[in-house]
């Protein structure tokens, strides 16, 4: 094991199976054992039961489904209007001085104190949480879309002057393809903290959705039916990642050289 010497796949599969076999070992050996009370962590077993009854009688998947259309709708909305103002930063310093200071600004706000407002403004229904999640989601894609494209190697943008493109064809033909892998690499990571900002939206004013359930869950001291909340939004997150970086690899194979 050296440093930055990339693992075979399939011995990180190994490794990383391994590490939640280990951590659900740790988890049954501590609520098996009785050294945490099952009041406070329930034992695995107990959760998976808990999880097939909600999937079965209490219609959680579409709490589910609730919860995933408004990750997608609020990331959505918020890529689609970063992506320009983004990529205009990065490629025009006027419009990044123009900018940068109010975005760097708002991006430090976090998206939770949003929400009395929020509520007054939009009620409780959709639009609240679509807008929690695009304020989360849409200043932090700003910024870094904006870096991305601003830090396109020199060597390219002179080369393309010199054989006599124009401005616009820099930014269509050099600029947006040499940004494009960290730019979605930057899509994958936020996506990541749009699940964050969805399960706040849900604790405050919500229905349905996997937040909704959590907090009628708190409120019983239903631990099995939190944690299977909490598992649930892991492995949709977790798959929505591999997802991500499956498109990723295949749209720009070339950014995988040497990682």
């Amino acid at each position: 094991m050296k440093p930055l010497v990339p693992v075979a796949p399939g011995t990180r599969v190994v490794l990383g199976v391994s590490f939640f076999v280990l951590f659900v070992a740790v988890w049954a050996a501590a609520t098996f054992g009785g050294l945490v009370s099952k009041t406070f962590l329930a034992d695995p077993l107990t959760m998976l039961k808990s999880g097939y009854t909600l999937l079965t009688e209490m219609d959680f998947a579409e709490d589910i489904g609730m919860t995933v259309w408004r990750v997608l709708g609020g990331f959505v909305i918020a890529a689609a209007l970063a992506l320009p103002l983004g990529v205009a930063m990065g490629a025009y310093k006027p419009v990044e001085a123009f900018f940068e200071p109010f975005v760097s600004f708002a991006r430090y706000l976090p998206a939770s104190a949003f929400i009395p407002l929020l509520i007054l403004w939009a009620g409780i229904g959709e639009a609240q949480k679509l807008a929690v999640i695009f304020i989360g989601s849409f200043f932090q894609l700003v910024l870094m879309i904006a870096v991305t494209v601003g830090n396109t190697r020199r060597d390219l943008v002179e080369a393309a002057y010199t054989l006599g493109v124009k401005d616009a064809g820099l930014i269509r033909r050099v600029l947006i393809p040499g940004a494009a892998p960290e730019i979605a690499e930057t899509l994958r990571m936020v996506l990541g903290w749009a699940w964050t900002y969805v399960i706040v939206a849900e604790l405050i004013g919500a229905s349905s959705g996997i937040g909704h359930m959590i907090t009628d869950s708190q409120a019983l001291l239903a631990t099995d039916q939190i944690i299977f909340g909490i598992i649930v939004i892991g492995l949709i997150g977790l798959a929505s990642d591999l997802l991500f970086k499956w498109v990723n690899r295949r749209a720009f194979p070339w950014a995988q050289l040497g990682r």
